[in-house]
């Protein structure tokens, strides 16, 4: 019988707090259960070790650069596990779209773990998950916060601020989320730069703005608990004039903000890093989630997904 292991995990998204979350505010990331990316593993006899993926097929020694952090995860990984002289083809498919803000990375960082660790028949606590994982994004982010591993790997929201682990939060919402990709990678970098130079220009102004994307956030956390869909929807919007108002939109996704907003959402903002990347929109429904889904296609967005607030996967 052939030997074989799997691993799964899936998207999030920052629901709050992006840029804020820099300068001591909180922020609250999603995790996305319908956006998905699956490692699957099979044992060869040839004692090769191969990759399969929309990046790169080929040698697991020939990994290129820019997987330069997957490269070292696995190395340690075979270590491990004292697996050199095995042989297998790792096979990675995922729906996340890079460079948007959606946890591309971490996910498939933690599905490789879990599948690693399955091929091997080896249990795996949290606690070892988010270590191992850790291994990865130190190497493609340098200082990782830990929250996209967090986030990706849990069933629950994740509230974060800088400094200290993330914790899980309560959800008790009922509406359905559409999220929206302008098609732009993002430009997080700049944005960063940008709030850095408001901060130095405009100190009081700025400093404003971050507070005030720092009590949205808190006051979101409580509406996610308390089934408070029209009032998320509020601060939600809310938090997407602040950004703008910040230097972190861009006209695509202002254009995709306001489109939600005239066609029933409850609220809209912008998602990650900003300067392109994705957006989203909350609705009463999964009906008229379906329907702002193609309404957002028309007006410019190349892809979209649809995510009840109230749908929850194992961690």
């Amino acid at each position: 019988m052939q030997k074989k292991g799997i691993g799964n995990s899936h998207a999030k998204i920052i629901l709050m707090g992006e840029h804020s979350v820099v300068y001591g505010q909180p922020a609250i990331a999603l995790p996305l259960p319908n956006v998905t990316t699956e490692v699957v593993m099979i044992g060869n006899d040839n004692h090769e070790q191969i990759i399969e993926s929309r990046y790169f097929s080929g040698p697991v020694a020939e990994l290129p650069q820019a997987m330069s952090g997957i490269a070292k995860l696995i190395k340690e990984l075979v270590i491990h596990f004292a697996g050199q002289a095995d042989g297998w083809t790792m096979k990675i498919t995922s729906d996340i779209p890079a460079e948007r803000g959606m946890g591309s990375s971490a996910a498939c960082t933690v599905a490789i773990i879990r599948a690693m660790f399955d091929f091997y028949d080896q249990s795996l606590d949290r606690q070892s998950l988010l270590r191992w994982a850790d291994v990865e994004e130190k190497v493609t982010h340098r200082s990782p916060s830990g929250l996209d591993a967090a986030t990706v790997s849990s069933a629950n929201p994740v509230w974060f601020k800088k400094g200290a682990k993330g914790t899980p939060i309560s959800l008790n919402l009922e509406a359905t989320m559409v999220i929206a990709d302008t098609g732009i990678k993002g430009a997080t970098r700049e944005a960063i730069q940008t709030v850095k130079d408001k901060l130095q220009h405009q100190p009081k102004a700025a400093q404003q703005l971050i507070d005030k994307l720092g009590q949205l956030t808190e006051e979101s956390r409580d509406a996610v608990a308390n089934n408070q869909a029209t009032r998320l929807g509020e601060k939600l919007t809310a938090a997407h004039h602040a950004l703008d108002q910040l230097g972190v939109s861009d006209p695509k996704l202002n254009q995709l903000v306001t489109t939600a907003l005239a066609n029933h959402a409850l609220g809209a903002k912008l998602t990650g890093g900003g300067r392109g990347g994705c957006m989203f929109a909350i609705t009463k429904s999964a009906l008229g989630a379906r329907k702002l889904a193609s309404i957002l296609k028309e007006h410019g967005a190349v892809a979209t997904w649809i995510q009840p607030f109230n749908k929850g996967v194992t961690s």
